[in-house]
């Protein structure tokens, strides 16, 4: 993991996926602090943001959820509980599940995203609501 010269950490989601798009509109509700930004994988700063981190992305397979931080970049369930640490309320109580082995709690996150499309649908890629503009890059 290299570490990022970034001010804010950074959310890259699949921008084509209804349960992401949930997930991005849950986090920016609990992040009052506004520290996150968003990017959708299939946009070529998100491209550019993780090849500099040594990650090229196929876009056959965006199964994977990244967060680029100061401590580098961390994908899938590792990603999840980093974002969900940050959080308002309860949430970096969840933190407590990196007790679990990575590798368990990324067999979960496979089986989920493996099924997203099917499960919650696809989306045209939608723009953030004006209120939250600001915190989308692209």
């Amino acid at each position: 993991m290299q570490p990022m010269t970034r001010q804010a950490p950074v959310v890259i989601f699949d921008g084509s996926c209804n349960l992401c798009h949930g997930a991005v509109r849950f986090i920016i509700r609990r992040d009052r602090r506004r520290q996150f930004k968003f990017a959708s994988v299939q946009s070529e700063t998100a491209q550019r943001l993780l090849a500099a981190q040594g990650i090229l992305v196929d876009l056959e397979d965006l199964s994977s959820f990244y967060l680029l931080d100061e401590t580098g970049v961390s994908a899938k369930s590792e990603a999840a509980l980093a974002v969900a640490s940050r959080l308002d309320g309860l949430w970096p109580l969840l933190k407590l599940l990196r007790w679990l082995p990575r590798s368990l709690r990324d067999w979960v996150y496979n089986q989920v995203a493996n099924r997203r499309y099917r499960l919650f649908g696809r989306r045209a890629c939608a723009l953030p609501e004006d209120i939250d503009r600001d915190r989308f890059i692209e």
